[in-house]
């Protein structure tokens, strides 16, 4: 198979940086601020966009604003490898609206998982009412985000 996809250049990478900085900035600011005229930096958005370099754009939510001040990261061990119970446990997690980042890791744990809550209490019932009551979960080891340094 022919890949026509180029390797990202120096004004691709400082075109993704503007971005990821304000996806909503306009092409002309975008423009502006990598030294390129709009009608060329548009095209160079579109392709990046094309090959999947650029996979799309959303918001970035505070969750404290929406009284949600607890982020936990919990270490999730399953006891089962067979993949009907594995898919299983995948698509509860991703379900899950306290569970904002899923990843699924080589060795132990099998996962970790961002879990954002209002409280400890409300953590403590999302762990034994959902999280443990998964068939395929073995262990949970949870530690609590003193503070976020980077995201």
């Amino acid at each position: 198979m022919i890949c026509n996809m180029r390797e990202p250049d120096t004004l691709d990478h400082a075109i993704i940086g503007q971005l990821q900085v304000d996806g909503r900035m306009s092409n002309l600011d975008l423009a502006r601020s990598v030294g390129l005229t709009p009608a060329p930096c548009l095209r160079r958005v579109r392709r990046l966009e094309a090959d999947g370099v650029i996979a799309g754009y959303r918001a970035v939510i505070d969750h404290e604003k929406l009284g949600r001040r607890l982020e936990v990261t919990a270490a999730v061990e399953v006891r089962s490898t067979d993949t009907q119970t594995i898919e299983e446990f995948e698509r509860a997690v991703v379900a899950f609206d306290e569970v904002v980042e899923a990843r699924k890791v080589f060795g132990n744990p099998d996962y970790f998982l961002r879990i954002v809550v209002r409280d400890v209490e409300e953590y403590e019932q999302f762990q034994m009412q959902k999280l443990t009551a998964l068939p395929a979960v073995f262990r949970v080891d949870s530690h609590q985000t003193m503070k976020l340094l980077k995201s």
